[in-house]
């Protein structure tokens, strides 16, 4: 999808402090991360709330925060929004959101409204609790039935989930598909992402990995390996048996 438009809209944009991976006491919660190239937060509309108002398609924009396009719409009543730009989205194409909008690429309306068949992205799981579900590059999750008051959505994953009718959804599928046969190159470009070199726990130092320590290479020295903090990684389930979420889930996707 071709960028029309380098720099961003000013209004649409905030400063966010990069943490590197650290908590509000200084110390590292989410390890291997630091480093990364400045940028500028752009806010999306996740939500699509501008019911009823048509929006025109301005400019189609590369956003730092993430692989996808994003679109910057103009609506008839003055309004500047971002939202994510679907695959077939140009400037000039007009997009809506509400119950009573047409089906076609970039139009928000509620999965009751959504014919069995069509490929949505920027999946709500809770009404107008904003999107949370296909928000990345080439993310696309396909309406396979209508039951009672639920929607049953296959999932980019595999899975089957149950999702309530009156949630919103957006017609087609996330730009940049073929983000996901991109190659990063060299270990420099991994660093203007923020991220930094990983070890593996045999190389390390008996303190900080279990599987450290040793004369030479000793292997992990135990049946079966561990993470950095001392939990079995291999055919440990964590996923809470009781969380609540469980019984919108009607196919598990790790199950062929």
């Amino acid at each position: 999808m071709e960028i029309t438009k380098n720099k961003p809209e000013k209004r649409l944009t905030r400063s966010l402090q990069y943490r590197a991976g650290r908590d509000n006491k200084g110390q590292v919660a989410v390890r291997h991360r630091g480093g990364r190239h400045k940028r500028l937060y752009r806010v999306l509309d996740f939500k699509r709330d501008k019911y009823g108002i048509t929006g025109k398609i301005a400019a189609i924009e590369y956003d730092p925060a993430r692989a996808a396009r994003i679109a910057l719409v103009y609506y008839q009543d003055g309004d500047k929004r971002y939202i994510l730009a679907p695959v077939g989205l140009r400037v000039g194409m007009s997009v809506a959101s509400g119950p009573d909008v047409e089906v076609s690429i970039g139009n928000a309306m509620p999965l009751r409204k959504i014919p069995v068949g069509k490929e949505v992205h920027n999946v709500e799981l809770t009404p107008k609790g904003g999107a949370k579900l296909v928000r990345g590059a080439g993310g696309v999750a396909l309406v396979s039935a209508h039951d009672k008051k639920y929607a049953k959505l296959k999932l980019p994953s595999g899975e089957i989930r149950l999702v309530h009718e009156d949630c919103y959804a957006t017609i087609g599928q996330v730009s940049r598909p073929e983000h996901k046969n991109e190659q990063i190159g060299k270990a420099g470009r991994k660093r203007w992402l923020g991220f930094r070199p990983s070890v593996r726990g045999t190389a390390q130092h008996p303190g900080s990995h279990p599987h450290g320590g040793g004369e030479g290479r000793s292997g992990i020295g135990m049946p079966s390996p561990k993470s950095p903090w001392g939990k079995k990684t291999l055919g440990k389930k964590t996923r809470n048996p009781n969380k609540h979420s469980r019984k919108f889930i009607v196919k598990d996707r790790r199950k062929k």
